[in-house]
């Protein structure tokens, strides 16, 4: 190979290498502004700076693998949808014998959007008479939330406003408004949290087992 096919080979590579620098650095930017988040907070659940986090999205600067990896744990993707890659065929229908259990007792709450979260993020709560969603009201974020009564009834509380909701009833409200769910009848509850864009990174759903 001649000197100056060489050159020519080795320039093209390095332009190729840049411009994919660039891809992911351009996509990391726009899952993390559609997940509202700012450089300082991506960079702290990753364990980075702001700084270093703006560099690589511009393009400036390339990270490791490691780095990656747990950006992409940061912000609810895998690998691949950072690097444009088409991600691998897999089955899209979750069966309820396989729903993730996050948080389970006399209420229960299930994943039903599987990872990677991408611009919604929808959960199932069963709730036995008697039971809630908590002591006290929770916010998470600032997305628009769906929240739909499939079977029963129950109470829901909105920055202090009680609203009884029943079967096929639904409210919708900013997941900032501090929010609580209580059943107080007789019968069982099934509700469903619907979230957009999501407001949790996959690192932060760990479930505790598969479905009861």
């Amino acid at each position: 190979m001649t000197g100056l096919l060489k050159g020519s080979v080795d320039q093209a590579v390095d332009e190729s290498i840049v411009a994919e620098v660039r891809e992911i650095g351009t996509r990391i930017r726009e899952i993390r502004k559609s997940r509202k988040l700012s450089l300082a907070q991506l960079g702290k659940e990753v364990g980075v700076s702001g700084s270093f986090l703006s560099q690589l999205e511009r393009g400036v600067c390339n990270a490791s693998f490691g780095t990656l990896r747990s950006i992409t744990q940061a912000l609810g993707v895998s690998l691949p949808d950072l690097m444009g890659e088409a991600p691998p065929a897999r089955e899209r229908v979750l069966r309820k014998s396989s729903r993730p259990l996050l948080l389970d007792g006399a209420a229960r709450k299930y994943l039903m959007s599987l990872p990677p979260l991408d611009s919604i993020e929808i959960f199932l709560g069963e709730f036995e008479p008697g039971s809630s969603s908590g002591e006290h009201p929770y916010s998470h974020g600032d997305s628009q939330e769906f929240f739909f009564v499939v079977r029963g009834s129950v109470v829901l509380e909105l920055d202090g406003v009680e609203y009884n909701l029943n079967e096929g009833d639904m409210a919708e409200y900013r997941s900032s408004q501090m929010h609580r769910t209580a059943n107080k009848s007789q019968e069982l509850a099934e509700v469903l949290w619907i979230v957009s864009p999501v407001t949790v990174s996959s690192k932060e759903i760990e479930p505790i087992s598969k479905t009861r």
